[in-house]
């Protein structure tokens, strides 16, 4: 038998393991709504912030507010007629583009609101940016929370993701880096990042989800990717109800062994706090301790990371979580008490900087998990080991002279070499839909 149930043990950190973090945050995100009764909150981010400063984590990293993505720096992935028609719709004149709202998928779950097109600006800057930072070598982690739109796809948006920022950060990533790995822990499948890179083998997408009858109803086992990008999707689909010990068992084994296989250089790892117990969309089992568990193992392979969010729809349990995952990112393990915050009330009544798990039972039983790993670690082998990829004539980074920071400590523009160059560069003929 190939899976192995592994205790969960306590979480730990390497005092000499220092990390230079680069956190990236604009304010003006928690300002954006979905409507009355949508579930995706940005206000949660900003709960995130204020929990992250008031435990003092500003002092272990870099804040920065990156410059929002341009419409030019969307369209390395988006087409120009999708982001022309979300740089004009409003709530207003929404009556104008019924064509085209139902040519994009824009409705109920991926509503038109106020400031639209300046929310995926902030999302696709703060991953744009992020990624720039760690291929100058400035940070070795870089976290943009208002990130993580893993659905929303080429021309469309998607599961209330307008533009995938994520894409967009890979694309940075790979001027610069051979091999990326991506590593989705949101209870749904990264529909939106594995598409994009199903063709090639220059990006690794590994999912770890919900599977059957649950959105976006992809993400099978035996989806693995086509021509040059074949058995470079790994989908890990999981049932209900996984908890911290079981998804340690999946989890590590399978990112071990791409690790070993794969060699990147780089990695992406999209926290979906919707995986964790309790959540209003979600269906899995995980503390704060289990998902966290995730971003402390990836972490530990020394790798140039950038964290980025998701899913999350129990707002107190998101930010928690990802407060909690900043400060082990920082090498902290934050006290269980909570400081007092802008947004103290809404942790009661214990309030305490933890995630607990429920009774609900666990459906992935040992003789379905080793299924899945003996399938994936096959899958692997028949990859290629460590792909390479000639790399020439990188496009000039930004313009900085003397590369002197900003006193305001506002991240630089990423706009850099002609988009020519770019694509020479980061999308051979096989690479994009």
């Amino acid at each position: 038998m190939v899976y192995e149930a592994k205790p969960f043990d306590p979480i730990t950190v390497n005092p000499r393991d220092k990390k230079r973090v680069a956190y990236f945050y604009d304010a003006d995100v928690g300002n954006y709504n979905y409507g009355a009764g949508h579930p995706m909150k940005p206000h949660r981010i900003r709960m995130t912030h204020s929990l992250i400063m008031n435990y003092g984590l500003y002092k272990k990293m870099e804040i920065y507010r990156a410059k929002p993505a341009t419409k030019q720096e969307m369209c390395q992935f988006h087409t120009d007629e999708y982001i022309d028609f979300l740089s004009r719709v409003t709530p207003d004149n929404l009556d104008m583009f019924k064509k085209e709202s139902v040519k994009f998928n824009v409705g109920d779950d991926c509503p038109v609101f106020d400031g639209l097109y300046e929310y995926c600006s902030i999302s696709g800057g703060g991953s744009m940016e992020g990624a720039a930072r760690l291929n100058r070598g400035k940070c070795d982690v870089a976290i943009n929370y208002a990130g993580g739109l893993h659905h929303a796809k080429k021309t469309e948006a998607s599961g209330f993701c307008y533009l995938n920022d994520i894409v967009l950060g890979i694309i940075e990533l790979l001027r610069y880096h051979p091999r990326v790995l991506y590593i989705d822990i949101d209870v749904h499948h990264g529909d939106g990042v594995e598409e994009a890179f199903y063709t090639t083998d220059r990006v690794m997408t590994c999912s770890f989800h919900k599977y059957g009858e649950f959105f976006p109803g992809t993400g099978e086992l035996r989806d693995t990717g086509v021509g040059k990008g074949k058995y470079y999707a790994v989908n890990v689909p999981l049932r209900d109800g996984i908890d911290d010990a079981t998804y340690k068992s999946v989890f590590e084994p399978v990112v071990s062994r791409i690790m070993e296989w794969y060699q990147p250089s780089a990695v992406v790892l999209q926290c979906g706090g919707d995986s964790l117990s309790g959540d209003r969309l979600g269906c899995f089992n995980l503390s704060i301790r289990g998902h966290a568990n995730c971003v402390n193992f990836v972490k530990s392979f020394g790798l140039p990371m950038m964290i980025v969010g998701g899913g999350g729809y129990t707002m107190r349990n998101v930010a928690r979580t990802w407060c909690f995952e900043t400060g082990l990112l920082n090498n902290v393990i934050l006290d269980s008490e909570l400081p007092y915050n802008d947004y103290y009330e809404y942790y009661g009544p214990d309030y305490k900087l933890d995630v607990k798990p429920s009774n609900m039972f666990n459906v992935n039983n040992p003789e379905y998990l080793d299924k899945i790993l003996e399938t994936v670690f096959a899958n692997l082998e028949r990859t290629k080991y460590a792909p390479s990829v000639q790399l020439n004539n990188v496009p000039r980074d930004i313009e900085d002279p003397g590369d002197v920071e900003e006193d305001t400590q506002e991240a630089k523009d990423t706009k850099g070499g002609s988009q020519y160059a770019r694509d020479l560069i980061v999308e051979p003929d096989n690479e994009f839909y």
